[in-house]
């Protein structure tokens, strides 16, 4: 597991770059899961609290992506305020950044009809997240599941986005966005720049569980904007080295997912690996530490976040704002695009 110091460019053709260099945009969508848990911050939020001073940063809540699977509109508002509460907790700036919710900025839906007419069955069919979906909720295999990926791509390319913040497990979906915006310039004309992935170098945070990577849906998260009982709690609930059974056996720190995490709170974690190594430290010991650590580290989040919670007329008029600052760009590219399909 490696630090997500910085983040880290993908290779990108000479034309990508210079549009890049030239617009310095970069987006990208979080879906509204509700308050954000340490995979949420460690995978993603703490580069967009990084990039927003590098870039002119644009963070959208996807709350039509969410609808593929969450079918409560009670539910999903509560869940689209929990998450914009908790970025704004954990760093993200409305004066160096611009945050919104999709649904707010109805554009995107049109751009990704029109999108969708150049997008074969065959490229969507293939998607690694359509595939799981159809696995963890057969009962529910909408029409939005197949097209996801079309959206996604209008998200960016309606702001001319050049650069889109990602894990390399999502490189498969950017890359998808990718064809999708070449099929479109090979048809009408050079329209939009081929988004180029950020890679972060987080890797895939995984669960309480040491198994599964940090999800609410699988009930494996550290809930970091919770009260420091709840955290603790979740800490020392963590699946460590199943293979130490005695508090003598020595340890496998490379394997031990609490030893890993250690890596984001401290800069001992070398020393802390060494002593789980040599049996020096247990597993509790160790997780003890940790918990005090993520409690003392998120704390200020957590009080910002309990404000914005009793203010949420001041959540709702950020995202107002930056929903009602995006909307001549979002215009002016579906003007462009209409022209160009003889819609106008």
């Amino acid at each position: 597991m490696t630090s997500p110091a910085q983040p880290s460019t993908a290779p990108a053709p000479a034309e990508a770059v210079a549009a890049a260099a030239t617009s310095m945009r970069t987006f990208s969508g979080i879906q509204p899961s509700g308050v954000a848990h340490l995979g949420n911050d460690l995978g993603a939020i703490r580069n967009y609290v990084r990039l927003q001073d590098e870039y002119e940063a644009i963070y959208c809540i996807v709350d039509y992506h969410a609808l593929t699977s969450t079918h409560d509109p009670e539910v999903l508002r509560a869940r689209t305020r929990d998450m914009a509460a908790s970025l704004l907790a954990l760093g993200l700036d409305p004066e160096r950044c611009t945050l919104f919710v999709q649904s707010h900025r109805p554009e995107h839906t049109e751009l990704a009809w029109l999108l969708a007419t150049v997008t074969p069955v065959s490229w969507l069919e293939r998607t690694p997240t359509y595939k799981e979906k159809r696995e963890s909720q057969p009962d529910d295999i909408n029409h939005g599941l197949l097209t996801y990926p079309v959206l996604q791509a209008a998200d960016i390319v309606i702001y001319k986005a050049s650069l889109v913040p990602v894990g390399r497990d999502q490189a498969a979906h950017l890359e998808l966005s990718r064809e999708i915006v070449r099929a479109f310039n090979n048809r009408y004309g050079q329209t939009f720049p081929e988004p180029q992935a950020v890679f972060t170098d987080a890797p895939t945070v995984l669960g309480t569980d040491g198994v599964r990577k940090m999800s609410k849906s699988l009930g494996n998260t550290i809930d970091i904007l919770a009260e420091p009982e709840l955290i603790r709690r979740q800490v020392m609930s963590m699946v460590t080295d199943t293979q130490r059974i005695l508090r003598t056996d020595p340890g496998r720190p490379e394997v031990c997912n609490v030893c890993q995490l250690h890596r984001f709170f401290g800069l001992d974690y070398l020393e802390i690996q060494d002593g789980e190594r040599t049996a020096r430290t247990g597993c509790v010991d160790t997780k003890k530490l940790l918990a005090d650590r993520i409690i003392r580290h998120y704390a200020p989040a957590r009080e910002r976040y309990l404000e914005l919670q009793a203010h949420p007329e001041q959540v709702a008029g950020i995202l107002e704002e930056g929903a009602d600052g995006l909307r001549p760009v979002a215009e002016a590219t579906l003007a462009e695009v209409r022209e160009k399909m003889g819609l106008r």
